[in-house]
């Protein structure tokens, strides 16, 4: 068996180093995976010389396609459970907090005071200083009930 990179192993084998590289760049994971297809192509063009650049580039995609969903399936881990859930999300953390109202709910709109800031609520038409109780968000506004 000769080892020379004739027959276009050669591309491969750049094409392979490129991508591996650019996942170091730009992680995401896919790039890795089809630089582990362009490997393979490499030594397949190595082993198997004469292949049409057509079937290459077909093998590539077949086998790029292929290590990603090998990713996918085995090796990315299902979404990982932060400790924190509800950090970024500053409405949903109200959800169960009791507050009196500052402005009445009239037409089914009204406002309270939760920590330093002030909150738009949805609910029943209730009296300033009701005692409410967070149920639900909707974007930014939040919904309420008598507590």
């Amino acid at each position: 068996m000769r080892w020379d990179m004739s027959g276009g192993a050669w591309v491969w084998a750049v094409a392979a180093l490129l991508l591996i590289a650019a996942e170091t760049l730009a992680p995401g994971a896919f790039m890795l995976w089809m630089g582990f297809a362009a490997v393979a192509m490499f030594v397949l063009v190595l082993l198997v010389p004469g292949i049409p650049v057509l079937a290459q580039v077909a093998a590539f995609v077949v086998l790029s396609f292929v290590s990603i969903q090998v990713y996918r399936r085995w090796f990315r881990k299902a979404a990982r459970q932060s400790d924190q859930p509800l950090l970024n999300r500053r409405a949903e953390q109200n959800v169960g907090l009791v507050a009196a109202l500052d402005q009445p709910i009239v037409g089914g709109r009204g406002r309270i005071k939760l920590g330093d800031a002030f909150w738009v609520v949805e609910g029943p038409d209730l009296p300033v200083g009701t005692p409410v109780r967070v149920v639900a968000v909707n974007g930014m506004v939040l919904k309420v009930q008598e507590a």
